[in-house]
């Protein structure tokens, strides 16, 4: 994969897309695991990128 890879704010946000599209598959086929866990994924790169802005105001 040639890519090309941003700092650390647009890893995060890119990641948060990635795993919220692997979700609606993962819903439309009713992986129900596989739909927790992306969510969970996505939450967590959500709290990273909101982490990341809080110590940026800092």
């Amino acid at each position: 994969m040639a890519t090309r890879e941003g700092g650390p704010d647009d890893v995060l946000i890119l990641i948060a897309a990635a795993v919220t599209e692997l979700a609606k598959l993962a819903q439309r086929h009713q992986f129900e695991v596989l739909d927790h866990l992306l969510a969970m994924a996505r939450l967590e790169a959500d709290e990273q990128i909101r982490a990341r802005t809080r110590r940026k105001l800092s």
